[in-house]
């Protein structure tokens, strides 16, 4: 009995050294780390010359026209002003269509708003090139022979369509230099996935060879600090049969990142709820890089370049990209990963290492979400299902405990006989659980398994945009932002705000409150340390857990709920003492003088 609760003090000693590094040392040193990297990202900006490109300017190291970007200044309503623009109106997605180059760059997710109150602004995914939160995305065009072809400064002509409609696609076109005539028909569905199908003429008596490039660009980091359990910043799959890669904002900013040539894939940038990717011509070689640029306006910037394809005199080609510009909607990213056969397009979502228990925890709370229309009782259905499925296991848990309470009196006399001699008792011991039939760690492998568990919900909870904003009862009507309460304002009857790290709301306070009675089921640990690890240990995870998302606690504290529940039948079952109500009582009785030694009376 001792070794396990050893083993179960080590384990919560280990998880609050874990959170007290990541919230206490890890995140703000990664926050101040962002802050000082903005400031010489500005500094190094200020003291750089401001430059335009020429249309025939070209990076560096892929050929990609309109690399380099002039220091954005204008606001976003006289950017919109200056060119022309083809309206953007679909129940999912309000904007525009740069004509200049084709660019999305005015798109917002109608929705999603900032906040839970639907009268905030719609969430913006995109802006134009000359503001200071520039984000687009486009696709081009780069040929050494066929004359100029559409890059970012190309002036595109609206051959049909008024605005870009789920019923009505806009078709735009433009003739370069040499005749070359380039057709691109855009078009977008119901939600987020917009298609762009080019068509290349060449009337002309040469051959020419044409290749595509397609790049997401975008100036700022998101505003919220990132953290170590979901991945913000660049992603991808080169290649059908490739892995996911995945590069930090950090990580690119010291070294640019170049991908081998490959056929089919993804690649480009996600937020921890929204996401731009571009989706190459699938049958088409193309080389793709993940990039920082500090010339001009500094950027992150996702980019490809395929193969030129060659297009006889008198023929034509056609290529198809895909832009993804949306909410990273579970159902919906699965469906175009199916429909548009793109490889590890679910891996978008950040599930984590425990994929394999996340993704089914997910379905099986998106199940209970369908049919009872909460996501916070859902968390609770789903904990009853995770418990009943590790009820065996508990059961032979509380089994061995109770077995270990029955034997306890006998593990005593082996004390008491074999003294300071720990080999002999270690012996004695183990003949004892041979005698009885008891495996003294079965206790530990519930605990273990229910590890990855906890962490997949936590993911779960923390990452899918399905949680955000979603409402449980009350005063929750967030379950992915922390409990809104505080105890220290008596949960706001008091007309003052409360510093953060006294944010402990009602939900928290219950989850410590339960956690405290399933500790006390148990035996108070007669070793001083112990015990007032095991007394405290509620008190240090109320204050932990009051920054987690409230879909979180509410969960431990139900968890918790049905543990202590679970626990008192199956011992009682084996006939062994429920130590709640004298552990609770203990608490109150005042602890007997301990003996003075005889020396010290006289």
């Amino acid at each position: 009995m001792e070794k396990n609760r050893n083993y179960f003090i080590a384990i919560g000693l280990s998880v609050v050294i874990v959170l007290a590094w990541q919230f206490l040392y890890m995140g703000p040193r990664m926050e101040a780390q962002q802050r000082a990297e903005e400031a010489r990202l500005a500094q190094q900006a200020q003291q750089q010359t401001i430059t335009s490109e020429s249309p025939g300017a070209t990076s560096p190291t892929t050929g990609l026209p309109g690399a380099t970007q002039a220091q954005a200044t204008a606001t976003r309503e006289e950017s919109l002003a200056k060119s022309p623009r083809v309206a953007i109106d679909t129940p999912a997605l309000s904007g525009s269509i740069n004509l200049t180059g084709a660019r999305f760059d005015d798109l917002k997710l109608r929705e999603y708003h900032e906040t839970v109150d639907d009268s905030s602004p719609l969430i913006t995914l995109f802006s134009p090139a000359d503001t200071k939160d520039g984000y687009y995305s486009e696709i081009g065009f780069v040929s050494t022979e066929a004359g100029t072809v559409p890059n970012d400064k190309t002036q595109w002509t609206v051959a049909s369509g008024d605005k870009l409609t789920v019923q009505t696609p806009v078709t735009l076109t433009w003739t370069n230099d040499k005749g070359v005539v380039f057709t691109r028909k855009i078009s977008v569905d119901e939600h987020y996935m917009l298609t762009i199908d080019d068509k290349i003429d060449n009337p002309t008596t040469d051959a020419v060879n044409i290749g595509s490039y397609g790049r997401v660009t975008r100036y700022n980091k998101p505003a919220t600090p990132s953290v170590w359990v979901i991945h913000e910043g660049f992603l991808g799959v080169a290649g059908a049969d490739g892995s996911l890669s995945e590069n930090t904002y950090s990580n690119i900013e010291k070294e640019n990142v170049t991908h081998p040539k490959a056929t089919g894939g993804w690649l480009g940038i996600t937020d921890k709820y929204w996401a731009s990717a571009l989706v190459p011509p699938q049958g088409v070689p193309y080389e793709s890089r993940f990039s920082h640029f500090t010339d001009g306006q500094p950027r992150y910037q996702a980019d490809f370049k395929t193969d030129s394809v060659t297009i006889q005199p008198n023929g034509s080609t056609e290529l198809k990209n895909l832009v993804f510009a949306g909410a990273k909607e579970v159902p919906l990213i699965a469906q175009y990963e199916t429909q548009f056969s793109i490889p590890l397009f679910d891996r978008m979502i950040d599930w984590g290492w425990f994929w394999f228990f996340t993704k089914p925890m997910f379905q099986l709370m998106d199940f209970f979400f369908r049919h009872v229309g909460n996501f916070g009782v859902a968390i609770l259905l789903t904990t009853i299902v995770v418990k009943a499925i590790f009820f065996p296991l508990a059961s032979k848990q509380y089994a061995s405990m109770a077995n270990m309470k029955r034997v306890q009196p006998r593990m005593e006399e082996l004390k008491a006989k074999h003294g300071d001699d720990r080999m002999a008792l270690q012996k004695g011991m183990m003949e004892l659980y041979k005698e009885e039939k008891i495996n003294p760690i079965a206790g530990c492998w519930p605990v273990l398994l229910q590890i990855p568990v906890f962490f997949a919900l936590y993911k779960v909870i923390y990452v899918t945009i399905e949680m955000r904003h979603a409402p449980f009862f009350g005063w929750i009507q967030d379950l992915s932002a922390p409990d809104p309460t505080s105890l220290f304002n008596l949960f706001g009857l008091l007309p003052y705000d409360v510093p953060h790290a006294l944010m402990i709301g009602v939900w928290p306070l219950i989850m410590g409150v339960t956690m405290f009675v399933q500790m006390r089921m148990n035996p108070t640990p007669p070793d001083p340390t112990q015990a007032m690890i095991f007394t405290w240990m509620p008190v240090v995870f109320t204050f932990m857990l009051a920054s987690f998302p409230a879909g979180l606690v509410i969960y431990w504290a139900w968890n918790n709920t049905l543990s202590v529940t679970q626990q008192a039948i199956i011992m009682k079952r084996h006939g062994a003492k429920i130590e709640l109500f004298g552990n609770l009582a203990s608490i109150f009785k005042k602890k007997p003088a301990e003996e003075k030694p005889a020396e010290d009376k006289k």
